[in-house]
């Protein structure tokens, strides 16, 4: 009977943990054109959620199957810059970079080669990724200081819809 009991109980605890695509899939999932819907901060402070970028920001993000990643995101209404400060300004109201890519524990990593930020190049942006079905991914960063918004320490979800 105990054992028996064992076994229940250790079913239960299985049943209880989420399931995770394995990095193999996740990495098949993740090919392809992704079209932006939203782009969130979320203050680590507050939690509160901003659409920092608008309620309709533009961007794609390709994803190729050998492995080379390209990300860009723009705000919803930016104006063609004509001076110095409104070309400052259209700078901090985007986000783009790319370079080769891999899947690991649930994450994607992209090594950085070119990116609007140049203290990016060299190194890695690492984000945590999520499906929900076949058509929306959900991209996501670990807390960190953001250079678009003073280096405020933010978490930045991004979610994509495939081809549209």
């Amino acid at each position: 009977m105990r054992s028996w009991l064992i076994a229940i109980a250790s079913l239960l605890t299985l049943a209880a943990v989420p399931a995770r695509a394995d990095d193999a899939t996740l990495r098949k999932q993740i090919v392809g054109v992704w079209k932006l819907v939203a782009v969130d901060y979320e203050d680590q402070e507050t939690k509160a959620r901003t659409p920092v970028l608008g309620a309709k920001p533009r961007g794609y993000q390709i994803a190729t199957p050998d492995g080379l990643w390209l990300a860009l995101v723009t705000a919803e209404t930016r104006p063609i810059p004509k001076t110095d400060e409104e070309r400052a300004q259209a700078l901090r109201t985007m986000i783009s970079y790319s370079g080769r890519y891999r899947v690991e524990d649930g994450r994607v990593i992209t090594k950085v080669e070119v990116a609007w930020n140049e203290a990016w190049v060299g190194g890695e942006q690492i984000r945590f990724i999520r499906f929900e079905g076949d058509d929306l991914l959900h991209i996501e960063s670990p807390p960190m200081p953001h250079p678009n918004v003073g280096n405020k320490v933010v978490r930045v979800i991004v979610t994509w819809a495939r081809g549209k």
